[in-house]
């Protein structure tokens, strides 16, 4: 499966509660309130949850998933691994709903790799929302990577007959090689810095809480993007498709949708650029239409 046939649900609204699901994997990135009221049934597909961090507004709605849908040893929740969080969380979920004993709840640090099937990963990368001296990791972003076996180059000149005398003799590990396509970034809350691991990236959701920099300045608590800096950081990349998510409630619909029009054109942008608007819950945001088409 690629990017183009990924289908992704999602709720963003800065303060109250943000959630993405990827409903082709069984992957939910965020835990914020509202979550299963709004999938219903479906949260039962979700296999894998990633959470970015501890703020409320991202994983109030983990108790109630939690409960209708904790079996065996699934879903498998995974966390930074210094957020002293999500230790009280389980502990508290484990008394309280004695069903849901057997989940598993996996720390993450910063670089780990989890395999979720055959030739599908998630790679968790360090971000500076939560303000801490590295290797703490209480915050962190998250890379869908998709990976194939396939033959080297100074191989493909050959015939088949070739190729298996070839594998016959030195292995099928001597003739491949493994390459990886990231499907999917999500940035969780953070600003913009260090973005380089978002290249190549098919389809990047990412904060953009505040439209200017002022705002963002007059923002003493956790650090978050503004637009513009968004904006100006996918120019530098090769992005396939933009989601931008989790804009503050102190700002209109029009007002969110003009300033992206403007800042995209300003920057030249050739990619679509989609948003989640504040209190909306879209169900299928990439079949939805671009607010800017590139």
């Amino acid at each position: 499966m690629n990017s183009e046939e990924l289908r992704i649900a999602g709720y963003s609204t800065a303060l109250f509660s943000t959630w993405f699901f990827v409903e082709s994997y069984g992957l939910l990135f965020d835990a914020g309130d509202g979550l299963s009221s709004a999938l219903l049934q479906k949260s039962r597909k979700i296999k894998h949850v990633f959470i970015s961090h501890a703020d409320r507004d991202h994983l109030g709605g983990l108790f109630q998933f939690h409960q209708l849908n904790g079996r065996g040893d699934f879903p498998r929740i995974h966390f930074p691994a210094h957020s002293g969080s999500f230790p009280a969380i389980a502990d508290f979920t484990q008394r309280f709903d004695p069903h849901v004993r057997e989940s598993v709840w996996i720390p993450i640090h910063a670089g780990q790799e989890f395999d979720l099937h055959k030739g599908l990963a998630v790679h968790s990368v360090r971000n500076e929302h939560i303000d801490l001296p590295a290797p703490i990791t209480k915050s962190l972003s998250y890379l869908l990577v998709s990976k194939k076996e396939k033959l080297k180059p100074e191989f493909r000149h050959l015939s088949g007959q070739e190729i298996r005398k070839l594998a016959d003799t030195h292995g099928r590990a001597h003739l491949s090689q493994t390459v990886s396509s990231k499907l999917l970034g999500y940035s969780g809350d953070t600003p913009v810095s260090h973005f380089e691991h978002w290249d190549n990236t098919e389809i990047l959701i990412h904060e953009a809480t505040f439209l200017g920099p002022v705002d963002n300045l007059n923002n003493r608590s956790n650090k978050h993007s503004y637009l513009e800096e968004v904006l100006q950081m996918v120019s530098e990349l090769r992005i396939g498709k933009l989601i931008l998510s989790h804009f503050s409630s102190r700002y209109s619909a029009e007002e969110i949708d003009a300033t992206i029009k403007k800042l995209a054109k300003a920057y030249q942008l050739q990619l679509p650029i989609y948003r989640i608007l504040p209190g909306e819950t879209n169900f299928d945001i990439l079949r939805g239409e671009p607010v800017y088409e590139g």
